[in-house]
Protein backbone atom coordinates (compact mmCIF):
# COMPACT_ATOMS: atom_id res chain seq x y z
CA UNK A 1 0.00 0.00 0.00
CA UNK A 2 2.80 2.31 1.08
CA UNK A 3 4.54 1.48 -2.42
CA UNK A 4 1.17 2.63 -4.03
CA UNK A 5 0.98 5.12 -2.48
CA UNK A 6 4.89 6.81 -3.19
CA UNK A 7 4.08 5.79 -7.18
CA UNK A 8 0.97 8.04 -7.47
CA UNK A 9 2.48 10.43 -5.79
CA UNK A 10 5.71 10.51 -8.08
CA UNK A 11 3.53 10.44 -10.87
CA UNK A 12 1.50 13.43 -9.37
CA UNK A 13 4.53 15.70 -8.51
CA UNK A 14 6.23 14.86 -11.81
CA UNK A 15 3.81 13.45 -14.50
CA UNK A 16 5.28 11.96 -17.67
CA UNK A 17 3.79 14.29 -20.62
CA UNK A 18 4.33 13.81 -24.58
CA UNK A 19 3.56 17.17 -26.17
CA UNK A 20 2.47 17.77 -29.94
CA UNK A 21 2.75 20.81 -31.92
CA UNK A 22 1.81 20.99 -35.53
CA UNK A 23 -0.28 24.63 -35.60
CA UNK A 24 2.75 26.86 -36.90
CA UNK A 25 5.32 25.60 -39.88
CA UNK A 26 7.20 23.63 -37.02
CA UNK A 27 6.27 20.57 -36.71
CA UNK A 28 7.99 19.70 -33.14
CA UNK A 29 7.24 16.70 -30.47
CA UNK A 30 8.53 16.89 -26.77
CA UNK A 31 8.80 14.82 -23.87
CA UNK A 32 9.08 15.93 -20.30
CA UNK A 33 8.84 14.77 -16.56
CA UNK A 34 7.52 17.42 -14.08
CA UNK A 35 8.98 20.43 -15.28
CA UNK A 36 11.67 19.47 -17.02
CA UNK A 37 11.71 19.17 -20.76
CA UNK A 38 13.42 15.63 -21.56
CA UNK A 39 13.98 15.72 -25.41
CA UNK A 40 12.55 17.51 -28.43
CA UNK A 41 12.37 16.25 -31.77
CA UNK A 42 11.51 19.03 -34.52
CA UNK A 43 11.70 20.05 -38.20
CA UNK A 44 10.80 23.67 -39.60
CA UNK A 45 11.47 22.68 -43.24
CA UNK A 46 7.90 23.27 -44.98
CA UNK A 47 4.99 21.79 -43.89
CA UNK A 48 5.17 18.13 -43.87
CA UNK A 49 3.60 17.36 -40.78
CA UNK A 50 1.11 14.67 -41.69
CA UNK A 51 4.54 12.41 -43.13
CA UNK A 52 7.20 13.49 -39.78
CA UNK A 53 5.20 13.85 -37.06
CA UNK A 54 4.48 9.83 -36.41
CA UNK A 55 8.34 9.13 -37.00
CA UNK A 56 9.18 12.16 -34.25
CA UNK A 57 6.97 10.27 -31.59
CA UNK A 58 8.05 6.98 -32.21
CA UNK A 59 11.57 8.53 -32.13
CA UNK A 60 11.40 10.61 -28.85
CA UNK A 61 9.57 7.59 -27.54
CA UNK A 62 11.83 4.50 -28.52
CA UNK A 63 15.25 7.15 -27.90
CA UNK A 64 13.78 7.20 -24.09
CA UNK A 65 12.56 4.01 -23.57
CA UNK A 66 9.16 5.06 -23.02
CA UNK A 67 5.98 3.52 -23.86
CA UNK A 68 2.82 5.32 -24.79
CA UNK A 69 1.36 2.94 -21.97
CA UNK A 70 3.65 5.08 -19.61
CA UNK A 71 2.28 8.17 -20.61
CA UNK A 72 0.60 10.24 -17.98
CA UNK A 73 -0.92 12.38 -20.55
CA UNK A 74 -0.42 13.95 -24.27
CA UNK A 75 -0.88 17.52 -24.32
CA UNK A 76 -1.54 19.05 -27.86
CA UNK A 77 -1.21 22.66 -29.45
CA UNK A 78 -5.06 24.01 -29.55
CA UNK A 79 -4.35 26.71 -32.21
CA UNK A 80 -5.69 29.21 -33.32
CA UNK A 81 -2.81 28.42 -36.64
CA UNK A 82 -2.99 26.05 -39.73
CA UNK A 83 -6.40 24.71 -39.84
CA UNK A 84 -4.74 21.34 -41.43
CA UNK A 85 -1.81 21.24 -38.66
CA UNK A 86 -4.09 21.63 -35.87
CA UNK A 87 -6.13 18.88 -37.60
CA UNK A 88 -2.82 16.39 -37.77
CA UNK A 89 -1.88 17.48 -34.33
CA UNK A 90 -5.29 16.69 -32.31
CA UNK A 91 -6.17 13.19 -34.52
CA UNK A 92 -2.86 11.51 -33.50
CA UNK A 93 -3.32 12.99 -29.81
CA UNK A 94 -6.29 11.49 -29.19
CA UNK A 95 -5.24 8.42 -31.37
CA UNK A 96 -2.61 7.80 -28.45
CA UNK A 97 -5.02 8.90 -25.72
CA UNK A 98 -7.55 6.76 -26.79
CA UNK A 99 -5.45 3.84 -27.56
CA UNK A 100 -3.35 4.26 -24.13
CA UNK A 101 -6.80 5.27 -22.41
CA UNK A 102 -4.55 8.51 -20.98
CA UNK A 103 -5.43 12.04 -20.60
CA UNK A 104 -5.79 14.64 -23.29
CA UNK A 105 -4.24 18.09 -22.34
CA UNK A 106 -5.17 21.50 -24.92
CA UNK A 107 -2.16 23.96 -24.79
CA UNK A 108 -3.12 27.76 -26.11
CA UNK A 109 -0.36 27.63 -28.95
CA UNK A 110 0.00 32.17 -28.60
CA UNK A 111 0.09 31.37 -24.82
CA UNK A 112 2.70 28.90 -25.24
CA UNK A 113 4.69 31.05 -27.36
CA UNK A 114 4.86 33.63 -24.66
CA UNK A 115 6.12 31.19 -21.79
CA UNK A 116 8.25 30.17 -24.85
CA UNK A 117 9.93 34.15 -25.58
CA UNK A 118 10.24 34.72 -21.65
CA UNK A 119 12.48 31.53 -21.38
CA UNK A 120 14.93 33.20 -24.02
CA UNK A 121 14.25 36.87 -23.25
CA UNK A 122 15.15 39.12 -20.29
CA UNK A 123 11.41 40.92 -20.56
CA UNK A 124 10.70 44.06 -18.26
CA UNK A 125 7.83 43.97 -15.97
CA UNK A 126 5.84 46.67 -17.79
CA UNK A 127 6.27 45.34 -21.19
CA UNK A 128 3.58 43.49 -23.27
CA UNK A 129 3.81 40.22 -24.95
CA UNK A 130 2.41 40.03 -28.36
CA UNK A 131 3.08 36.41 -29.97
CA UNK A 132 1.86 36.55 -33.77
CA UNK A 133 0.84 33.72 -36.25
CA UNK A 134 0.57 34.16 -40.01
CA UNK A 135 -2.61 34.27 -41.20
CA UNK A 136 -2.06 35.46 -44.81
CA UNK A 137 -2.11 39.18 -46.23
CA UNK A 138 -1.83 41.71 -43.12
CA UNK A 139 -3.65 39.53 -41.19
CA UNK A 140 -2.22 37.89 -37.96
CA UNK A 141 -3.69 35.25 -35.14
CA UNK A 142 -2.56 36.99 -32.20
CA UNK A 143 -3.37 38.20 -28.55
CA UNK A 144 -1.63 39.92 -25.48
CA UNK A 145 0.47 38.74 -23.07
CA UNK A 146 2.17 40.34 -19.90
CA UNK A 147 5.10 38.29 -18.58
CA UNK A 148 4.01 35.61 -16.93
CA UNK A 149 1.79 34.59 -19.32
CA UNK A 150 -1.27 36.20 -18.07
CA UNK A 151 -3.80 37.26 -20.97
CA UNK A 152 -4.70 41.10 -21.25
CA UNK A 153 -6.01 40.84 -24.50
CA UNK A 154 -8.06 38.12 -25.93
CA UNK A 155 -7.12 35.70 -29.18
CA UNK A 156 -8.68 37.50 -31.99
CA UNK A 157 -7.58 37.66 -36.24
CA UNK A 158 -6.47 41.17 -36.62
CA UNK A 159 -5.59 43.12 -40.21
CA UNK A 160 -2.64 45.01 -39.02
CA UNK A 161 -2.66 48.67 -39.69
CA UNK A 162 -0.26 52.06 -38.43
CA UNK A 163 -2.74 52.02 -35.90
CA UNK A 164 -2.77 49.03 -34.32
CA UNK A 165 -2.14 48.13 -30.39
CA UNK A 166 -1.58 52.51 -30.56
CA UNK A 167 -3.56 52.36 -27.09
CA UNK A 168 -1.10 49.77 -25.31
CA UNK A 169 1.71 51.09 -27.18
CA UNK A 170 1.37 53.87 -25.65
CA UNK A 171 1.87 52.90 -21.90
CA UNK A 172 4.09 49.83 -22.53
CA UNK A 173 6.56 48.85 -24.73
CA UNK A 174 5.19 45.84 -26.26
CA UNK A 175 7.63 42.37 -27.82
CA UNK A 176 6.09 41.32 -31.25
CA UNK A 177 7.42 38.13 -32.50
CA UNK A 178 6.33 34.84 -34.32
CA UNK A 179 6.26 34.01 -38.15
CA UNK A 180 3.60 36.81 -38.31
CA UNK A 181 5.62 39.65 -37.09
CA UNK A 182 7.71 40.10 -39.74
CA UNK A 183 5.79 41.24 -42.06
CA UNK A 184 4.31 43.88 -39.75
CA UNK A 185 7.15 45.41 -38.48
CA UNK A 186 7.38 48.42 -41.39
CA UNK A 187 3.27 48.78 -40.84
CA UNK A 188 3.73 49.46 -36.36
CA UNK A 189 6.48 52.17 -36.42
CA UNK A 190 5.17 53.35 -32.98
CA UNK A 191 8.45 53.96 -30.90
CA UNK A 192 7.96 51.23 -28.05
CA UNK A 193 7.16 48.42 -30.61
CA UNK A 194 10.25 45.97 -30.51
CA UNK A 195 10.51 43.03 -32.89
CA UNK A 196 13.62 40.76 -31.60
CA UNK A 197 14.56 38.50 -34.58
CA UNK A 198 15.12 34.91 -33.96
CA UNK A 199 12.33 33.45 -32.30
CA UNK A 200 11.76 29.69 -33.38
CA UNK A 201 7.98 28.03 -31.65
CA UNK A 202 8.73 24.53 -29.92
CA UNK A 203 6.97 22.04 -28.22
CA UNK A 204 8.91 22.30 -25.37
CA UNK A 205 7.55 24.84 -24.45
CA UNK A 206 4.21 23.70 -23.77
CA UNK A 207 5.96 21.99 -20.73
CA UNK A 208 4.80 24.83 -18.48
CA UNK A 209 1.11 25.02 -19.11
CA UNK A 210 0.82 21.61 -20.17
CA UNK A 211 1.68 20.52 -16.16
CA UNK A 212 -0.39 23.34 -14.64
CA UNK A 213 -3.51 21.52 -16.45
CA UNK A 214 -1.83 18.22 -15.37
CA UNK A 215 -2.02 19.38 -11.88
CA UNK A 216 -5.43 20.70 -12.22
CA UNK A 217 -6.91 18.02 -14.37
CA UNK A 218 -7.85 19.99 -16.85
CA UNK A 219 -8.51 17.66 -19.67
CA UNK A 220 -10.37 17.56 -22.52
CA UNK A 221 -12.72 15.21 -23.94
CA UNK A 222 -10.97 12.80 -26.48
CA UNK A 223 -14.20 12.25 -28.30
CA UNK A 224 -15.36 15.37 -28.91
CA UNK A 225 -12.65 18.18 -28.64
CA UNK A 226 -11.96 20.31 -31.25
CA UNK A 227 -8.92 22.96 -31.94
CA UNK A 228 -9.58 26.88 -31.80
CA UNK A 229 -9.49 27.55 -35.71
CA UNK A 230 -10.39 31.07 -34.82
CA UNK A 231 -11.81 31.35 -38.42
CA UNK A 232 -13.59 28.74 -41.14
CA UNK A 233 -11.25 26.79 -43.20
CA UNK A 234 -10.86 28.65 -47.21
CA UNK A 235 -9.62 26.62 -49.04
CA UNK A 236 -7.49 28.16 -51.93
CA UNK A 237 -7.14 27.24 -55.52
CA UNK A 238 -4.72 23.82 -56.37
CA UNK A 239 -1.86 25.06 -57.91
CA UNK A 240 -0.39 21.47 -58.45
CA UNK A 241 1.99 21.26 -55.32
CA UNK A 242 0.49 19.49 -51.89
CA UNK A 243 1.30 21.89 -49.10
CA UNK A 244 -0.62 22.55 -45.50
CA UNK A 245 -2.54 25.51 -45.53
Amino acid sequence: MRLQYLCSLHRTMYPLILHIETSVELCSVALSRGNQCIAVKENSEGRNHATMLTPFIDYLLNTNNVSVGQLDAVAVSSGPGSYTGLRIGLSTAKGLCYGGNIPLISVSTLQAMSMGFTQQHDVPVSALLCPMIDARRMEVYTALYDRDGGQVEKVSAEIITGQSFVQRLNKHQIYFFGNGAAKCRTTITHPNAIFPEGFAHSSGYMVPLALQAYNRKRFEDVAYFEPFYLKDFIAGPKKGVKNED
